[in-house]
């Protein structure tokens, strides 16, 4: 049965995601501040900024009106990446079908947001700024799902995360369809954790991947060994923070997204690994707050970077060792050399 949904976030993933639920017969609306990004969509069903050469569903309709795409729907979807989602949802708390929580609510970012006592995960935070209502209801979607194939419908596995049950399989009912298979969690934390670090390490991967293409030292099996111990990294800070089943980091929650964003020709995370050795991409940063601030010069969101300066500062809080992480971290800081912290790592 169709259902009306809107999407706040016309970025890549926001859009595939929001293709691919008009792809299943859903009536969707995305919210876009952009307006050529929103006449693509209505005129030409492409999105040409965020991603370009994919033909989107015609059931798609985009809005500069974020009122209009967010009120009276039955779900309500949060695509803006993590740096701008507590002002996007900061525009929707008046709207009369959110205040009475009529409005079952998504998210898709990745990452942790700050507040005065620390960094907080996503679903937290959004508890905080919503309605009592959504107290243990949000449903947190995330897996290994690059945008551009989501978009032309290759097979993606997504995991639907929540505490509430029903709300959990409400929305794996209304995402399953041709290409996407859904799986409920009630590990929201786990998943979190695992969406977001896992771009930090592909940051690192993606370091690895551009040294080893010209050394005598660094090949395959040393990757393999970086994305192991990676996931152990992972699995400690997601137990640290609350995470309640250590399946969550061998399913496709952990295991599976990290392989995908580590390996992938897609991953913005790798990328930036990339661009940190073959083009020197940080010399035009003072420090990882200057880059952060100035994170739209890269050209493409490489989230892992942001979410380094939080994990940093959660592993000091909890006393964590995290050794990719701080290795990262001390790399977009300007306190130490890729090239060295790698080797120095690999010992």
């Amino acid at each position: 049965m169709s259902k009306k949904v809107g999407v706040l976030g016309a970025g890549a993933w926001g859009t595939a995601f929001a293709t691919a639920l008009a792809r299943n017969g859903h009536d969707v609306e995305i919210w876009a501040r952009e307006e050529d990004v929103v006449a693509g969509i209505n005129n030409e069903h492409e999105n040409k900024k965020y991603l370009a050469g994919y033909r989107l569903n015609e059931n798609l309709h985009a809005s500069t009106d974020i009122n209009q795409v967010a009120g009276n729907k039955e779900f309500l979807v949060l695509a803006s990446p993590s740096l701008y989602l507590a002002s996007t949802v900061s525009k929707i708390l008046d709207i009369p079908s959110i205040a009475d929580g009529s409005t079952t609510i998504g998210v898709l970012a990745k990452g942790f947001i700050p507040s005065d006592d620390g960094p907080h995960l996503i679903v937290e935070t959004l508890e905080r700024m919503l309605p009592e209502v959504y107290k243990g209801c949000i449903v947190y979607i995330a897996g290994p799902s690059h945008a551009e194939e989501v978009a032309m419908g290759k097979l993606t596995a997504l995991i639907s995360a929540c505490e509430n049950p029903k709300n959990s399989i409400r929305f794996r009912e209304l995402i399953k369809g041709p290409g996407l298979m859904v799986y409920s969690s009630f590990d929201v934390v786990g998943v979190q954790v695992c969406a977001a670090a896992k771009n930090v390490v592909a940051v690192v991967y993606g370091c690895l991947d551009a040294i080893a293409e010209t050394s005598d030292t660094f090949g395959d099996n040393t990757e393999s060994f970086l994305l192991a111990a990676g996931l152990n990294e992972i699995q400690t800070l997601g137990f640290a923070m609350g995470a309640t089943h250590a399946e969550t980091f061998t399913s496709i929650s952990g295991v599976g997204d990290l392989d995908v964003t580590c390996r992938s020709k897609y991953g913005r995370n790798r990328r930036f690994g990339h661009d940190i050795i073959n083009t020197d991409i940080l010399t035009k940063f003072k420090d990882l707050d200057d880059l952060i601030e100035h994170i739209s010069e890269i050209g493409y969101l490489p989230e892992g970077a942001v979410a380094c300066k939080y994990i940093h500062q959660i592993a000091q809080m909890k006393n964590l060792k995290l050794p990719i992480s701080d290795a990262l971290y001390k790399t977009l800081n300007k306190e130490a050399e890729i090239k060295e912290v790698i080797k120095e790592l690999l010992k």
